[in-house]
């Protein structure tokens, strides 16, 4: 009998740990993948919103504010997870020399034994745009 509920404890520990390890891992996962997510997607906008008129007359590198806004918001509704809530602050926007501030909220429902449970996953990134001379 004692070794019986040593087994069914083992057991259930294993079965708890699982839970815990799959739990931590989904959380985890969102924010490596928010994250990743947001570095390319800045980066790819900025590149596409390029002023390439005010390059050619002053050799400036200048970016389109209202470009880089649309670019952004179209890649990263492209590659978002669709069972997160995104939030999307642009705090700042320089057209010269080429810089953004961004914040992005998702928030992550899980299943805890019953009761649901929210995470907020945060990221922010401040980006300049670097070229060669």
């Amino acid at each position: 009998m004692k070794e019986s509920f040593w087994g069914a404890l083992i057991i259930s520990f294993g079965v708890i740990s699982i839970m815990f390890i799959y739990f931590f891992q989904n959380v985890t996962n969102t924010d490596q993948q928010n994250y990743n997510l947001l570095r390319e997607t800045t980066e790819a906008a900025m590149y596409d919103a390029i002023d390439y008129n005010e390059y050619i007359t002053n050799g400036n590198v200048k970016i389109n504010a209202e470009k880089f806004v649309e670019n952004f918001t179209r890649r990263f509704a492209e590659n978002a997870s669709l069972s997160n809530t995104y939030v999307i602050e642009i705090y700042d926007i320089s057209e010269y020399p080429p810089k953004v501030s961004l914040l992005v909220k998702s928030t992550k429902d899980t299943n805890l034994a019953g009761e649901v449970v929210n995470f907020d996953v945060t990221n922010k990134i401040d980006a300049i745009l670097e070229t060669p001379y």
